[in-house]
């Protein structure tokens, strides 16, 4: 298998080292997240938010929240990564273009409303669940595309999230799940790690 997909899977790493001198344009940026919004959602909801970091003052006041990590300066852009709880009433909206599109009927629109209506109605787990489930495939994506266009990432979970909500003016119903760190590589970080064996993380049914 040869592809630029399994190429950028195979060569992905999590970066410490980053060249502070080179950074990322805002196009560049912008088409990143193009690419990390085609993950998957439940309901199509695209339940996430990003926020780009890369101003030096906001590279300041996010590496002060992140047990003062050079990375988070240092990289080209320190993404926030938010999950966002869902709600059933955006599904008529966030639906719509399915629909222009033609391969969604319209008619299908309200029982996929109601069907998310009672999945999560009662139950705040579960809409954390989902807004963190959604973040995570969004920053994966992300970082496999940064990857193909010679970027080099490292997702991080070492933050205080409830100083980044407040720093950064977070609505309530947004989870922050992670940052990525994104940027050019230096010398001195470690190639992707070995993996356990399929055998030992695989059962065929």
């Amino acid at each position: 298998m040869n592809h630029a997909l399994t190429d950028a899977i195979a060569q992905r790493n999590s970066a410490n080292f980053f060249d502070p001198a080179r950074g990322v344009d805002d196009d560049n940026i912008h088409n990143l997240i193009s690419w990390a919004t085609r993950a998957p959602t439940a309901f199509n909801l695209q339940n996430w938010r990003f926020i780009a970091v890369r101003s030096t003052d906001g590279k300041r006041r996010l590496r002060e929240l992140a047990w003062n990590q050079p990375k988070v300066s240092e990289a080209a852009v320190t993404f926030i990564v938010l999950g966002v709880l869902p709600q059933a009433a955006w599904m008529a909206d966030r639906l719509q273009a399915s629909v222009d599109a033609g391969f969604m009927p319209a008619a299908m629109v309200p029982s996929w409303e109601a069907a998310a209506s009672r999945l999560y109605a009662a139950s705040p787990q579960t809409r954390r669940d989902e807004a963190v489930r959604s973040a995570t495939f969004g920053a994966s994506t992300l970082m496999l595309a940064g990857q193909a266009q010679g970027l080099a990432a490292s997702p991080m979970t070492g933050f205080d999230a409830a100083g980044v909500a407040q720093a950064f003016g977070l609505r309530q119903e947004e989870v922050p799940v992670m940052l990525v760190a994104m940027g050019y590589a230096q010398d001195g970080n470690w190639p992707q790690k070995p993996r356990r064996p399929v055998h030992d993380v695989l059962e065929l049914a």
